[in-house]
């Protein structure tokens, strides 16, 4: 089992005299960036790997999707997603960076050492502030670190068997969490300012823990009879979605009391799910997997006056020719469209067999995709929402970008809106010689 440092002085942490201000008020500027609220893939080394695979190391979001950074064998590099463009690069001594972790759009990173040559220990997280171009503080561990994931307020750190959540401000530890072995670094963090809201694998294969430290409660939730591949937070931390190893199924829970909403199905056969990702309304979920496909759910609303108005839509045209219920102006815009809550009840395939579901076998029973991408090559990936309505944006390991659109009133098959090349072969060729040279050195 891994250990972090103690509680008794943090004799492991280290801060400047400055500390941090967790309010980050400076204003964004071009060199400014955030979080992924998911897992982020680090490519396989293969010896047919092309050079760009051999020269990424990670790939992430930031907590609203606005951005993603990559981790390379000389440094890291930031993207802004919508227009696609690199915003800035940090590498220079050609040593790696493994894991590359942003806080919105201010000058803060936090950063683990990887690859060929590592930059500092992978046991170690640097902060780094971009603004001052330093170091401003350091957690050791007697571990590999396997994620980090940040708020305003809190830094946490997954290893491969427990979780330390510290205070931003002064790196205090507040808590230490015991997991399931959690290899892949598995952990999510609500990024709304209302509440805090951490969910990670519990201490059961297929269990994962739900902390709400705003009301003090911790919830366990059997969410899977296998062993969790993916799982992510809606961005108040409200719902919960998680995949196991078989790729099946996603289910949707209520972090309020481990309830189960909703189930939804990716496909019949197993496969590996790479990410999932939330709407910023939480009207829809993103998911990608091995299968070279990206879908999108459509997700019901989870209060009843919602649940009310999306079966109104649905209903017939009553006599006098109107509709029993429509959606139109501010509330329009407040919900996300109306189709988005029309979906749930009259597009996804689950919900057309409701009448049937105690007859059907549970394959039928469950929710099939809304929408549908198909990537024209095999590669992992992550995926998340655009900031244009009804835009998916896909990150892959073989650093192509996608930005595609769906439909949101007749879903199906995406339309791809742009492809970029993130990094070019000639660059990632020049930092792996540069990462060889000091290898042999």
């Amino acid at each position: 089992m891994s250990l972090a440092p103690s509680s008794e002085g943090d004799r492991h942490n280290k801060f400047n005299n400055e500390g941090i201000d967790p309010s980050f008020s400076s204003p964004p500027s071009s060199s400014s960036f955030t979080l992924s609220p998911q897992e982020s893939p680090r490519p396989k080394s293969s010896s047919s790997a092309l050079p760009p695979e051999q020269a990424l190391l990670s790939v992430g979001f930031n907590q609203d999707y606005g951005c993603f950074a990559c981790g390379t064998q000389a440094g890291f590099r930031i993207y802004n997603c919508d227009p696609f463009k690199e915003t800035f690069r940090r590498e220079s001594d050609g040593t790696g960076v493994a894991l590359v972790e942003m806080l919105f759009r201010c000058n803060i990173l936090a950063l683990v050492g990887g690859g060929k040559a590592p930059r500092y220990s992978p046991n170690k997280v640097m902060i780094w502030d971009d603004h001052q171009n330093r170091y401003i503080g350091e957690i050791s561990f007697w571990g590999e670190v396997r994620a980090v994931r940040l708020r305003r307020d809190r830094i946490v750190v997954v290893l491969e068997f427990k979780i330390y959540v510290y205070n931003f401000a002064d790196l205090k530890l507040l808590h230490q969490i015991e997991t399931f072995g959690n290899t892949k670094g598995l952990c999510a963090v609500s990024s709304g300012p209302t509440s805090c809201i951490l969910a990670c694998p519990g201490q059961h294969r297929g269990e994962v823990r739900i902390e709400l430290y705003n009301q003090k409660k911790t919830h366990f939730v059997q969410a899977h009879d296998s062993s969790l591949a993916c799982l992510a937070l809606s961005q108040n931390g409200a719902l919960l979605a998680t995949a196991s190893n078989k790729g099946t199924l996603i289910r949707i829970f209520s972090t309020v009391d481990g309830t189960k909403l909703q189930e939804l199905r990716r496909g019949a056969e197993r496969t590996e799910i790479y990410s999932i990702a939330f709407s910023a309304n939480a009207h829809w979920l993103a998911v990608s997997s091995a299968k070279g496909t990206v879908h999108v759910f459509s997700l019901k609303p989870t209060t009843e006056e919602p649940r009310s108005e999306a079966m109104a839509a649905a209903r017939p045209p009553s006599s006098n020719g109107s509709m029993a219920s429509t959606f139109g102006g501010s509330s329009s815009y407040l919900l996300g469209a109306s189709s988005s809550l029309l979906s749930f009840a009259s597009t996804n395939a689950g919900s057309s067999l409701a009448l049937i579901k105690g007859v059907l076998p549970k394959y039928f029973s469950s929710e099939w995709s809304f929408a549908q991408f198909h990537l024209p090559e095999e590669t992992r990936t992550i995926v998340a929402f655009g900031p244009q309505k009804n835009t998916v944006i896909i990150v892959c390991e073989n650093c192509s970008f996608y930005r595609c659109s769906f439909d949101a009133t007749r879903g199906g098959e995406m339309v791809q809106l742009e492809y970029e090349r993130f990094m070019k072969q000639d660059e990632a060729e020049e930092q792996i010689t540069a990462a060889q040279m000091r290898s042999v050195k």
